[in-house]
């Protein structure tokens, strides 16, 4: 694992990223305090739409399993028709 400071980061930001595509891992510090690790990204059995959205920052994928006790909760009461009118008001500006 290597270490770098930002300004060293940003001006050899190529260099870098070529190194944790080869599976070198990155510490980042600020002032020897480290604030950030650039890994290699796992693709393992991800989809690539997921791969593709993790990418673009509008998806974080889960870490870990549900509580059991997420699946004993009940259920909001709200009909459908309630649910559908009150997406259809937001979307209107209602």
């Amino acid at each position: 694992m290597r270490s770098t400071n930002i300004a060293d980061l940003r001006n050899h930001l190529t260099r870098y990223l070529r190194e944790v595509r080869a599976g070198e891992e990155i510490v980042v510090r600020d002032r020897q305090r480290p604030i950030a690790r650039i890994v290699p990204f796992a693709l393992g059995d991800q989809d690539a739409d997921d791969l593709a959205l993790v990418a673009a920052g509008l998806m974080r994928k889960g870490s870990g399993a549900l509580a059991s006790s997420f699946w004993k909760a009940r259920r909001s009461r709200v009909t459908r028709r309630a649910a559908v009118a009150a997406v259809s008001a937001d979307r209107d500006g209602k």
